[in-house]
């Protein structure tokens, strides 16, 4: 299969709006979402539940990449001299504001499981406002509307920033990197195969330099998917 071309990916200058939006959101879980969706019908690639996970790991992350929590003895809690979030990210600040009115820390599994209930609609529609996104009414009356992307180079652009993490040829990038791990742990390796070549290092290798509480986010990603699948059984996404 011929590669796909990302325009993003060649290092040329391209104006406004265009290079803006292949450049991404720079949020890991906007683009574990677009990775997690077909990039021109929107279609899921994942099983609902796997999906939750998956994208409650990429708010979690988000905050631990910006230095507002981290995690100690798998236990996740507001870093010691945290930053406040964005302000222009009200998700940031509401996951930030539930993690830090706990009295006591929470293990991540909890975190995880708590946050993939609403992880999808809250970041398709943080997406949305981007610019990302569109709701496309449904053909079948009776169905609501659902979420399709904006521009399809655009969502497609997210693998593309995901293949350039595992090019041993670029220098490391903590954000990327992460997001890697956390396609793989997801169960969206497939995802990395489509219309490219293959990737210089695995999301493992790489996930390697990441400092100690982002691997375990990933690995307790993963555990938590895995424990998903093997309770549930297969699911059509």
């Amino acid at each position: 299969m011929a590669e796909r071309y990302v325009p993003w990916l060649d290092g040329r200058a391209h104006p406004g709006s265009l290079n803006r939006g292949l450049g991404g959101t720079g949020r890991v879980g906007d683009d574990l979402y677009l990775v997690a969706h077909d990039d021109v019908t929107g279609r899921r690639q994942l099983p609902r539940r796997q999906l939750g996970l998956g994208l409650a790991a990429g708010l979690l992350a988000e905050l631990m990449l910006s230095g507002s929590i981290c995690i100690r003895h798998g236990h996740v809690t507001v870093a010691a001299g945290a930053r406040r979030p964005d302000p222009g990210d009200p998700l940031a600040g509401r996951v930030r504001a539930l993690i830090a009115a706990e009295p006591d820390p929470y293990p991540v599994r909890d975190w995880l499981r708590l946050l993939a209930r609403t992880a999808a609609d809250d970041i398709a529609a943080r997406l949305a406002q981007a610019g990302y996104l569109t709701r496309a009414r449904s053909v079948v009356p009776w169905r609501p509307a659902r979420y399709v992307p904006a521009d399809s180079d655009w969502a497609f652009a997210a693998i593309a920033r995901v293949r350039a993490a595992l090019n041993p040829g670029r220098p490391f990038a903590a954000r990327e990197v992460t997001l890697a791990g956390l396609v793989v742990a997801s169960g969206l390796s497939h995802r990395l195969d489509h219309d490219l070549s293959p990737a210089g290092v695995s999301a493992e290798q790489a996930a390697a330099w990441l400092p100690p509480d982002l691997r375990e986010l990933i690995a307790q990603t993963r555990a938590a998917v895995d424990r998903t699948v093997l309770a549930t059984g297969p699911e059509t996404p």
